[in-house]
């Protein structure tokens, strides 16, 4: 019998965590996906091109309007130069865009520096490319990165080193102190970066977001991957953008014609009207900042541990107080015994770094539904060890 190229996938526990949700009608916190609607501005965008018979295939790198109002917007807001035509292209959301950008310069015996907790789907295209994941844990609570530790995993057989700010799922953001800790590391190498920045306007408190654009040092060696799903509340259209230097995006484009004909076009041209026309001028973060700081007042009480998310509207809740018991079976109690329906943040780790007691909740949700999370929450205690 064959053996499978790409073996099963700890991403399956998302399908297992829904529907054990659904059996026992738990709150179910654990979709990352926001429950605010999308502008409705944007809505009718969509359906006025839909109508205008706007419906066939998009250019491969995308629709002119869009990438121009992308690298418009990336230049004012980070004194960058991207070109429209060469230096960027649109994509079928983030994981397939690093997904392919691995497919693209990853090759045998090549090495790919990851950072965890993260998301467990690059890892696929990494081995299948014959290339070799090297994993750096991200220690709780402030999940910083220890610099010294990068600089003993890069050898001359790194590659790639992909990084996530804001960080899904722990919601830490990379100051400019790491970014240059970066450069130095990386400077004279052929190592390429790859920055997801898909929650780069779900930022907090004292907090700023540094985009990669932002470093001349590094443009010539990184690729920009982001996402309106996390701005636009629309995780479900799958619309995202690789920026990048000319000799980097000839080649990644090459390796996209091979994933997929087209992206969505009466919703590319819907964006691209959108953002001509609407600056959301921090509101998204002060929204959900508001709902950060709502939630965590409410939970200040209970017996969970936490560090308030620097961005991204997931929040990691420690339960070492509650149990000892390993992630996930702690979280098939809470959808059990208590209606709640949460991750385990060892869906996000490799088999070594898998230690912590971290559950992660998404806080994308209207004010009555936190009120009922806080609820169920608070009356979590270490007798769910006895029930």
């Amino acid at each position: 019998m064959a053996t499978a190229k790409i073996p099963l996938s700890r991403n399956n526990i998302f399908a297992y965590i829904k529907k054990l949700a659904e059996e026992y009608n738990a709150l179910n916190v654990a979709l990352p996906s926001s429950d605010i609607v999308c502008p409705d501005e944007l809505i009718d965008l969509v359906q006025k091109y839909m109508k205008e018979g706007v419906n066939n295939v998009a250019p491969l790198n995308g629709v002119a309007p869009l990438r121009k109002q992308i690298t418009q917007r990336i230049n004012n807001e980070y004194g960058s130069n991207y070109n429209e035509e060469s230096e960027i292209t649109i994509s079928t959301g983030t994981i397939q865009s690093i997904a392919t950008a691995i497919n693209t310069f990853i090759k045998e015996s090549d090495e790919v520096i990851v950072f965890e907790p993260s998301i467990e789907s690059f890892i696929p295209p990494i081995e299948s490319n014959g290339g070799r994941a090297r994993f750096i844990g991200l220690k709780a609570p402030s999940f910083q990165i220890e610099w010294e530790e990068v600089k003993k995993m890069i050898s001359t057989k790194t590659r790639m080193i992909i990084l996530n700010s804001p960080q899904n799922p722990t919601g830490r953001v990379m100051t400019d102190e790491d970014i240059k800790s970066l450069i130095k590391l990386t400077n004279g190498t052929n190592i390429i970066i790859v920055g997801n920045e898909s929650f780069e306007k779900i930022v907090f408190d004292t907090e700023k977001h540094h985009s990669f654009a932002q470093y001349e040092q590094l443009k010539s060696r990184t690729l920009i991957v982001s996402d309106f799903g996390p701005s636009f509340r629309i995780n479900g259209w799958g619309i995202s953008y690789v920026l990048g230097p000319e000799k980097l995006i000839k080649e990644y484009v090459k390796a996209q014609a091979y994933n997929g004909q087209s992206t969505n076009t009466p919703a590319q041209l819907a964006l691209a009207e959108y953002l001509s026309l609407f600056d959301d001028n921090g509101e998204l973060s002060e929204m959900y900042q508001g709902k950060r700081n709502y939630f965590l007042r409410l939970i200040k009480d209970s017996e969970f541990e936490f560090v308030p998310c620097k961005g991204t509207y997931y929040q990691i809740l420690d339960y070492s107080k509650i149990s000892s018991d390993p992630d996930i079976e702690f979280v098939e109690r809470l959808i059990k015994q208590h209606g709640i329906a949460t991750i385990p943040v060892s869906v996000f780790q490799h088999e070594k770094n898998r230690k912590s007691h971290l559950i992660r909740i998404c806080f994308a949700k209207p004010n009555d539904v936190l009120d009922q999370l806080a609820e169920k929450l608070n009356k979590v205690t270490a007798m769910i060890e006895t029930v």
